[in-house]
């Protein structure tokens, strides 16, 4: 015992302080999650679209929306895993990582909206589809998570609520522009119709843009961020020898997770299989509601597209603006303004159920984009900020857990609850809803620590 305790006093002395970063420093770490975001709503926008034009059945849809989560569930611990354990001089711990991601990422940006251009049948189309929404989520996964977790590395406590902010910030920011791609294109004389089974031009070219923004976003992190060496960042961790060789197995590390770990990833639960049924069935929802049809190859299902990702521009619209009020919010009111936030998206999503006007579905994402903004911030402050520097990536990386396990719970139970309400998109974001207000609620059993 008294040896332990001595170690542990060693730890707390030889622990230096992180310094306070300079903004624009902060900025940097996190302008490229601007073009992985591009990436991510790019394929949550037009997915459900994509795959409905190139001959998928509704009641089939969730399949193809479990291949993300899955590649997510298993990509990003290992990542946390081998990038806690890397380092090359020129780029660092994290950015190869990033590197790597964004250059794969980029490839298949440019094959996936082409899967119906290819001359294959249905089936071969929805294959390779299939497979190529795959390799794009492994490696968004692997550029992602380098963003989250040079946060936990670089920044001190006082500044990491405003840094996953920015983070935030930066991540609808890329979220708007790829979700009215489409629609400015189509306005600017670009084809947003094609022949069955083809997917329009409009969004072939939105791919094509973003993949082009995502190298370029990811080009400034990788030549003006410099990581901390493994010297420093055991310092401003509290890092000892010891620690450093300890090899700690996956299943150690969950039973020592602080309980933060777990309570927040309760509340993600419920918001992510909420937020799964938006991308699934969103677009099919408002053609439904809207343009009264659930006919993919016509005109209207296509305008209902281009709508569907004006509405998540408004979303993340919602969630920059709201972002920049929660990187205000003092630390011991965190709980109350994620309750609030996850509420009032709760109420976004159970009006889309009701409304059948294309303007007044405005309100009801703007709703959802402020929920959103909460769901980029909150979690990751709270488990960052009861973790040490040892394991920060892994961890992070398992937390991922819980985004990526209820996506595929989500998808999993579509099966059978699609056919059980009918088959009905617009009940399915109203079930959206349901999850969020019980998300809402389960914030009251989270309790906040911080690591010494």
């Amino acid at each position: 015992m008294l040896a332990e305790q001595r170690d542990n006093n060693s730890k707390k002395v030889n622990r230096q302080q992180l310094p306070t970063l300079p903004i624009n420093m902060i900025w940097m770490i996190s302008f490229g999650f601007l073009g992985v975001q591009m990436a991510f709503s790019l394929q949550s926008s037009n997915m459900g679209r994509i795959f409905q034009t190139i001959g998928a059945d509704p009641h089939t849809l969730g399949f193809f929306f479990i291949l993300p989560p899955l590649a997510g569930l298993i990509v990003q611990p290992l990542v946390g895993y081998f990038s806690d354990r890397t380092w090359m001089p020129r780029l660092g711990r994290r950015i190869p990582y990033l590197l790597v991601g964004a250059v794969v990422a980029v490839i298949v940006m440019c094959l996936l909206p082409n899967a119906g251009s290819f001359g294959f049948g249905p089936i071969v189309a929805l294959t390779f589809g299939a497979v190529a929404i795959l390799f794009m989520d492994v490696s968004s996964n692997v550029a992602m998570q380098p963003f989250k977790m040079m946060v936990g590395d670089m920044v001190n406590e006082e500044q990491k609520g405003f840094a996953y902010s920015i983070q935030s910030f930066l991540s609808n920011s890329g979220a708007v522009l790829a979700c009215i791609f489409p629609f400015l294109l189509t306005i600017l004389g670009v084809s947003n119709s094609a022949p069955e089974g083809v997917v329009p031009q409009s969004v072939i070219i939105s791919f094509y843009a973003g993949a082009i923004i995502l190298i370029i976003c990811s080009l400034f992190t990788v030549l003006k961020v410099k990581e901390y060496s493994p010297a420093e960042y055991a310092a401003y961790h509290g890092i000892t020898n010891e620690e450093k060789s300890e090899k700690v197995s996956v299943i150690r590390l969950l039973r020592n997770a602080p309980k933060v770990f777990w309570t927040v990833s309760l509340v993600q639960m419920f918001c992510w299989m909420g937020f799964q049924y938006l991308w699934t069935y969103g677009t099919g929802a408002v053609a439904e509601n809207v343009w009264q049809t659930a006919e993919p190859s016509s005109a209207a299902y296509q305008a209902a597209g281009n709508w569907f990702g004006i509405l998540s521009a408004v979303q993340s619209i919602a969630a920059v603006l709201w972002s920049l009020v929660l990187a205000r919010v003092p630390n011991d009111k965190r709980k109350i303004w994620y309750a609030l936030s996850l509420l009032l998206g709760s109420i976004g999503f159970g009006s889309v159920f009701f409304i059948h006007n294309q303007f007044a579905l405005l309100a009801s994402f703007t709703l959802i984009g402020i929920a959103w903004a909460a769901m980029m911030t909150f979690p990751f402050t709270m488990l960052t900020n009861a973790l040490s520097g040892g394991n920060m990536g892994t961890y992070l990386g398992l937390f991922n857990g819980s985004i990526c396990l209820p996506q595929i719970i989500a998808s999993c139970l579509s099966f059978a609850l699609f056919p059980a309400l009918g088959s009905s998109m617009p009940v399915m974001i109203l079930v959206s809803g349901v999850l969020l207000a019980v998300g809402a609620f389960s914030v009251s059993i989270i309790k906040e620590t911080y690591a010494r």
